[in-house]
């Protein structure tokens, strides 16, 4: 099965399960104090039985008095276990989002780095969920309900009819919250689905708010997102209409058996088969039966999102389990090795690259044009290890990336992506990379790509705040500080995808100065772009077409086959 193929499976569910029976030691406490609360619970039926059926027919002043002393202090004692209970819940929460938090942020990294699809923040919110979930009165109630069969075998004691009503109406509620959650279960789901949707098209949308103002678009787009906005809330209100309906019947219906139960009790003391203390104390205690089982059907709704979030994140950890740490081999050279190199789309339907085998030694510059959509990109991605091949190698000092410590590799390589990439933070610390900041080797990977003095001309030079997407600057800007944070660090290693893309004639003047500079430091450069000028400083060049390898070789030898096919080809379409 392939990685991407997000298929429910034992050992995600296992994973999260492992983590939660980590804490077994704190579940199993929190069960015993929910135990001891419970029967606690009893003191004040108890307290109310015997201040109604003994000390008022007695008027003994003492027995009230030390009755009331007994049932403080059990107060007292319930709500010092109560504290402790919520606090071994949150160590519970606190604990399981630490074990977890970290390994759902790599395995949602890697689904966005391999798919490209989907919320890559949507499995820290299911996490965040289920942390919720962990540490709300849901849970709590969940370990309160099975001590509802305590409180009707007292009611046993008292009549055997009161405890079969309370029997009865436990079941009674019981199925009801059983039917709440069996038929809104489907719409709430469908609901969840296209509430992602529609928040992931809106966020897509809205990010583009520049191109959208400039051509008209938000009327279209708006419509577009109105469409599966509507959608998800026709769909949320189905379900919330039934679970309303049910809900609103649930609580008339535990007010009623209350009510009768109470009736019932009323009537059993004129037949003088009970006590008025044990009426008293059979309506407490039939209370107190139905109230965590009405509380678990309250949050049926609350029950079924945390199933989805569940579902999600079992499918997200089982479908991209822990990697390979892989190993810190020794600093490399920059010699590159591609083996027979075969890429496919995450379903496997195209084929990008198709048989791409090249060497580049140490200090050698690679150019690799072709038309769009031959696969440059890819084979760029594939250099740094930000793509899985479906077949084949690429070897850095004949080490298998994927053989190396990310970490570790990371330090070695730069690159600049077509799409330019810069994070919130300062100046600085994204050409460092977020790492421990370098002063030194930012001005050196700065001047390295010619773009220090234009940050000085910030307003706060290499202080200067960025926002989301490198804000504050514009596209060849970007483009600048993104290739000074590819050379931070002396990398053995560069690719660079259209770096001129978005550069002035003065950017590009400066680019070029940067490329003699990598060479003259002996650095193993791979350039992606159109242009000519930039193609002229390499020492090879590759040919890409359909994902296929056309030609590769020395650059002038290569340009000159080119220029020779070129010409047969005209001579041969000018022949009648």
């Amino acid at each position: 099965m392939s990685k991407t193929d997000l298929k429910p499976s034992n050992s995600g569910r296992g994973e999260l399960a492992e983590v939660l029976l980590t804490y077994r030691g704190i579940l199993i406490h929190v069960g015993l104090f929910s135990g001891v609360i419970a029967i606690l619970m009893l003191a004040p039926t108890i307290y109310m039985l015997q201040v109604y059926d003994r000390v008022l027919a007695s008027g003994n002043e003492t027995t009230l008095w030390m009755l009331t002393l007994i049932v403080l202090m059990i107060y007292a004692f319930i709500g010092a276990l109560e504290w402790i209970r919520s606090l071994l819940v949150w160590r519970l929460s606190v604990g399981f989002d630490e074990k977890l938090a970290p390994r759902v942020f790599d395995a949602a990294f890697d689904a966005n780095l391999k798919t490209g699809k989907g919320n890559a923040a949507r499995p820290l919110e299911d996490l965040q969920q289920l942390r919720q979930f962990i540490t709300g009165q849901w849970l709590l109630a969940l370990f309160d309900a099975p001590w509802s069969p305590v409180y009707i075998v007292v009611m046993f004691y008292f009549h055997p009819a009161l405890g079969y009503f309370a029997l009865g109406s436990s079941l009674l509620l019981l199925a009801s919250g059983w039917l709440n959650e069996r038929i809104s279960r489907n719409h709430l789901k469908n609901a969840g689905e296209m509430m992602i949707a529609s928040s992931r098209s809106a966020d897509a949308n809205l990010r583009n708010a520049e191109v959208i103002a400039g051509m008209g678009m938000l009327a279209n787009l708006r419509h577009r997102w109105a469409v599966q906005h509507q959608s998800y809330v026709r769909e949320q209100s189905v379900a919330y209409v039934r679970m309303a309906t049910l809900l609103g019947f649930n609580k008339a219906l535990r007010l009623v058996m209350q009510s009768l139960g109470l009736g019932l009790c009323a009537w059993l003391v004129l037949e003088q088969e009970m006590t008025p203390g044990m009426m008293i104390a059979g309506s407490v205690l039939m209370s107190r039966a139905l109230s965590p089982i009405d509380q678990i059907i309250g949050a049926s709704r609350s029950w079924t999102n945390v199933k989805e979030a569940h579902r999600r994140l079992s499918q997200l950890l089982d479908a991209f389990p822990p990697q390979d740490k892989g190993m810190a081999f020794p600093q490399p050279t920059g010699e590159v090795i591609v083996e027979q190199l075969t890429v496919t789309s995450p379903d496997r339907a195209q084929v990008l690259l198709q048989n791409i085998s090249f060497k580049l030694t140490p200090g050698e510059s690679l150019v690799i044009v072709g038309p769009s959509g031959a696969g440059k990109s890819t084979l760029g991605r594939c250099l740094v290890n930000a793509l899985e091949p479906l077949r084949g190698k690429v070897r850095l000092d004949n080490v298998p990336l994927d053989q190396w410590q990310p970490e570790t590799l990371g330090r070695y390589l730069g690159y600049l992506p077509q799409d330019v990439q810069l994070f919130s933070g300062s100046v600085a610390e994204n050409i460092a990379r977020f790492d421990t900041l370098d002063e030194a080797k930012v001005i050196a990977a700065a001047q390295m790509a010619g773009v220090h003095e234009l940050i000085l001309q910030l307003p706060d030079g290499y202080q200067t705040q960025l926002g989301d997407n490198g804000m504050g600057l514009s596209g060849g800007q970007r483009q600048r500080v993104g290739l000074a944070r590819a050379l931070y660090g002396n990398p053995c290693l560069i690719i660079l995808d259209e770096p001129n893309s978005n550069l002035d004639d003065l950017g590009e003047a400066m680019l070029a100065q940067a490329i003699f500079r990598m060479k003259q430091a002996r650095i193993t450069l791979v350039l992606i772009t159109h242009k000519p000028n930039v193609a002229r400083q390499a020492d090879k060049m590759l040919i890409l077409k359909a994902g296929n390898r056309v030609d590769f070789g020395p650059l002038a030898e290569v340009m000159a086959r080119t220029q020779k096919l070129a010409m047969s080809a005209r001579a041969a379409a000018e022949t009648p």
